[in-house]
């Protein structure tokens, strides 16, 4: 096997050489081979090992079994504790996730604090089977029956041509010790239901059931590398970049057909997985919206409006007289001029003296009116930002300058009539914003 796994280094995964790489060891038959094989292969490797102290003594002597590995193979070892079922409590999910959470945000903590390349994990052939047919119980779409990915960002898996079988073998030959997780036996998790019970009956019923799945798996990585070539080429037309979001035409994307299946496509990376609320709001009133974990996706006439989700900020920012420049929320720059000049939507002129100091800034709020530069009376900002079609989250992203309670300018639009510049004017106060 090591032959061969030298062969497969040197075909598929050659930059690896020359790198320090963090490999996941566990203490199991998977990973402790991994660890010999990359030694034998001379790779940089520091084996790092996570307790969750789940099972007591036994986590206490994983630890302590691939610590005395790294010994062994003259390699570096990183280990750290955690109060897995603490942070279980105060967190949603089921504990293989949450420990999964916990394995790689200490990963990437260590990449980043010790200048590691990649990290290494000892998936399999039999673990990316496995994922299918999990995937597939509960419904999924091309890139959940693909399997597992040899390559995932900085997460290497160069194990994963290889199967169980081969990995035991060459244990059992080479006469490596590994240690038994004692869950692994448990049948309450799905995954071990179908390690146990369902993929010995597969490859009963057809002795090459795993190489063929090998192939199934290369032409659905394949067909689904077409399809996002064609949905990355879709959404370069159909998505037009805003102000912090994505603007999508709703006729254009409602001729796609199958339109389910489309939504589906180029919406999941995004979080969404409701489909029926995502379709229902194409032709739902404007300023409904539809929320994932990290998205949201807004109706607004004609369009959906494609944005990261963030936390409304009511906070006030004082400016204060004398004060040069601005960087927070917004970038200002307010000086004292002689003349009027050209103007521009990103650059106003006030008269200093009808100012009161301190000015705030804040963002825009239901029931706001100001007096438009250039018109008679006033006018509510809601209407102003419709006349002037101005998007949903454009509008809560609004910052305006304001005068005690009145609104001097709403910054980059419009300032205020009752600011302006007159022949009465003794200090004309020149704003520029930067976009």
């Amino acid at each position: 096997m090591l032959a061969q796994f030298l062969s497969h280094i040197d075909s598929n995964f050659t930059f690896l050489k020359g790198k320090r790489l963090l490999l996941a060891c566990s203490g199991g038959v998977d990973s402790v081979v991994l660890a010999h094989l990359c030694v034998g292969a001379n790779l940089d490797i520091t084996l790092a090992h996570c307790n969750f102290n789940l099972r007591g003594k036994e986590s206490d002597d994983d630890a302590l079994f691939v610590k005395d590995l790294a010994n062994q193979l003259e390699i570096d070892f990183k280990t750290k504790s955690f109060d897995t079922k603490k942070y279980a409590q105060t967190h949603k999910g089921s504990t293989q996730m949450i420990a999964r959470e916990l394995r790689y945000r200490w990963f990437d903590e260590i990449m980043d604090t010790e200048g590691f390349d990649y990290v290494m994990t000892a998936h399999h052939a039999d673990d990316s089977v496995e994922t299918f047919l999990i995937n597939l119980s509960r419904g999924t779409g091309i890139d959940g029956l693909s399997g597992i990915p040899a390559m995932n960002e900085k997460i290497v898996r160069p194990l994963l041509s290889f199967s169980r079988k081969a990995i035991l073998d060459y244990a059992n030959a080479e006469h490596i010790d590994w240690r038994e997780d004692s869950s692994n036996a448990e049948s309450k998790y799905l995954r071990n239901k179908i390690r146990q019970e369902i993929v010995p009956r597969l490859k009963e019923l057809h002795p090459t059931f795993l190489e063929n799945f090998k192939g199934t798996q290369t032409h659905l990585l394949q067909t689904s590398v077409i399809i996002q070539s064609h949905i990355d080429k879709l959404k370069d037309s159909l998505f037009e970049k805003g102000e912090g979001h994505f603007k999508i035409n709703i006729d254009s994307l409602t001729k796609l057909e199958p339109l389910d299946a489309y939504l589906y496509q180029l919406f999941n990376e995004y979080g969404f997985t409701e489909w029926e609320d995502v379709n229902r709001l194409l032709n739902s009133m404007s300023g409904k919206e539809v929320q994932s974990n990290t998205h949201r996706l807004v109706k607004d006439r004609e369009y959906l409006l494609l944005s990261k989700k963030e936390d409304k900020n009511n906070e006030i920012f004082v400016v204060s007289e004398g004060a040069g420049s601005i960087d927070f929320p917004v970038q200002l720059k307010i000086e004292e001029v002689k003349t009027l000049e050209e103007t521009a939507k990103n650059v106003v002129f006030l008269d200093k003296e009808k100012l009161n100091y301190p000015l705030m800034l804040r963002n825009w709020e239901k029931g706001d009116y100001f007096y438009p530069f250039g018109m008679k009376g006033k006018k509510k900002l809601s209407k102003f930002f419709k006349d002037e079609k101005v998007d949903v989250l454009s509008k809560e992203r609004q910052w305006l300058l304001c005068s005690d309670n009145n609104i001097v300018w709403v910054i980059g639009r419009r300032p205020d009539e009752r600011y302006k510049v007159d022949d009465s004017t003794r200090n004309i106060l020149k704003i520029t914003f930067s976009v």
